[in-house]
């Protein structure tokens, strides 16, 4: 048997070690309850009406949402519309090639911008084209689904006082509701899913871009 006391004491993990795993547990648990949330808020079907405004905006990064935004012009559910992000590149005859049934609008009631190049510059951009068309709203905001909730965001805190509407643009695999199952869909959502929560953060500590 062994002499009690020529054993070697027990060592003991600090008190702090257990509160900074406690932290990590907490922490990876409402990061993935804060993306099971904004996944399943997410809108996976067209709206049953169209929405309404003075005047639509569609953030650039895919090509449906530029032909839907027209089609709200078309339809006659806004009057006018900013197409913002767009790369120096694109004109506004190219745009008209590619939705021919929409040339005529694209002629008198389309204004284009270059100067954004990310989810808050289109904010910018959409704030002082509002405050150069003298608009009072609503504004019709279209873009993707998953990158709606940060655009909203953006939008309000760089134009607090105007009224936005979203218009979710979905496409035939986000309608089927499996899309985000595969690799490039989850990696999609988890990459939007951590720049909404920065911009959540950044927004909530800033106040409200100067003019």
């Amino acid at each position: 048997m062994s002499d009690p006391a020529t054993e070697a004491p027990r060592r003991t993990r600090p008190p702090w070690r257990f509160l900074v795993n406690m932290l990590v547990v907490g922490a990876i648990a409402f990061l993935a309850g804060g993306f099971g949330y904004f996944v399943a808020s997410l809108e996976n079907r067209d709206p049953a009406v169209l929405p309404r405004g003075e005047a639509a905006v569609a953030l650039t990064g895919g090509a449906e949402r530029i032909s839907d935004a027209l089609e709200l012009l078309g339809e006659g559910n806004v009057k006018r519309l900013l197409i913002t992000g767009l790369n120096q590149s694109t004109t506004g005859a190219e745009i008209a090639r590619l939705t021919p049934r929409f040339q005529n609008w694209m002629q008198c009631c389309v204004d284009l911008g270059y100067e954004a190049l990310n989810t808050r510059g289109n904010a910018l951009e959409t704030r002082d084209w509002i405050r150069k068309r003298g608009l009072s709203g609503p504004i019709v905001v279209v873009t993707s689904t998953y990158h709606m909730p940060r655009a909203l965001l953006e939008l309000r805190h760089a134009a607090p006082d105007m009224a936005f509407t979203p218009y979710n643009v979905v496409t035939e695999r986000q309608r089927s509701g499996d899309w985000w199952r595969s690799a490039r869909g989850v990696r999609l959502l988890i990459v939007e899913y951590f720049k909404f929560l920065a911009a959540i953060l950044r927004t909530g500590l800033a106040s409200a871009p100067p003019v």
